[in-house]
């Protein structure tokens, strides 16, 4: 494979004004496992990559089974920058995620972003890490 030149070292997206990705994202599985055990923390990260060149603003709507939404929650990820969002540290108003109770996520963003999902369960010495990508859907 023969590199061109004038673009090595620069990246492709560089000067894209929307960055790469979707503007609305679907995470139905959450879960905050409830304990830890070891020196690691169980806990859950919305993972944001912004490879454009303007700050995404980040609308952030967390679903249960029994309860009722938790709105308004905002993030932002800076332009060409990646942002790892623990889900434990959401918060609407006074509301927070409890852990040990299932939920959903929906993350809106106001210019194209890619979002992937991390669970690191540590409740058991062999521990889990699962990564998936969300679900896009516009």
């Amino acid at each position: 494979m023969t590199l061109d030149p004038t673009k090595q070292g620069s990246s492709a997206h560089k000067n894209d004004p929307t960055g790469t990705g979707h503007t609305y994202w679907v995470i139905p599985d959450g879960y905050i496992p409830p304990e830890s055990r070891g020196t690691l923390e169980s806990h859950e990260s919305i993972c944001v990559l912004n490879t454009g060149i303007t700050d995404a603003q980040l609308s952030i709507t967390i679903y249960f089974e029994d309860r009722e939404p938790l709105e308004d929650i905002v993030a932002e990820v800076p332009a060409r920058r990646t942002k790892h969002i623990r889900t434990a540290s959401l918060q609407s108003g006074e509301q927070s995620i409890p852990s040990g109770v299932p939920y959903a996520i929906t993350v809106s963003s106001n210019i194209p972003v890619i979002i992937q999902y991390s669970r690191l369960d540590t409740t058991q010495p062999e521990l889990a890490l699962m990564s998936v990508m969300a679900y896009p859907v516009r």
